[in-house]
């Protein structure tokens, strides 16, 4: 699992997370966020593939954003808690699961285009952070 970042270039390139780990094996995307502590902001996960979500066994409620095969955003969660799922979005290649709120921060709506790049890419996280988790 490597990491990446997640950007909104439909909203000026607002960044969803800086350290969102790639979950893209059936025992990553099986496992997810399970037992995991609650994502801090810039936190995320990417399940690649997926086309459904559930919260079972989850102890913190989550962001979740479906994007399709050219980045689009096909539907978004707010406030996904614990014991609940979504629906199944059959268009969807990635679900990107995120701290709650983050969201309506950054103004993401169906049909915006996010854009994922290596970690190691993100020119404009050079602000002394350490992103390592």
């Amino acid at each position: 699992m490597g990491q990446v970042v997640v950007r909104n270039v439909s909203r000026d390139g607002v960044a969803l997370g800086r350290r969102v780990v790639v979950a893209n094996t059936v025992w990553t995307r099986l496992k997810g966020l399970l037992g995991a502590p609650p994502l801090q902001p810039g936190e995320g996960m990417l399940l690649d593939p997926c086309q459904a979500v559930h919260m079972y066994g989850m102890k913190q409620p989550l962001d979740v954003a479906f994007v399709g095969r050219e980045g689009q955003v096909i539907a978004a969660y707010h406030d996904l808690r614990p014991g609940q799922r979504s629906k199944y979005h059959g268009k969807a290649k990635q679900a990107l699961e995120l701290p709650v709120g983050t969201l309506m921060e950054t103004d993401t709506r169906v049909g915006d285009r996010l854009l994922v790049q290596p970690a190691s890419d993100d020119r404009q996280s050079s602000d002394g952070e350490n992103d390592d988790r």
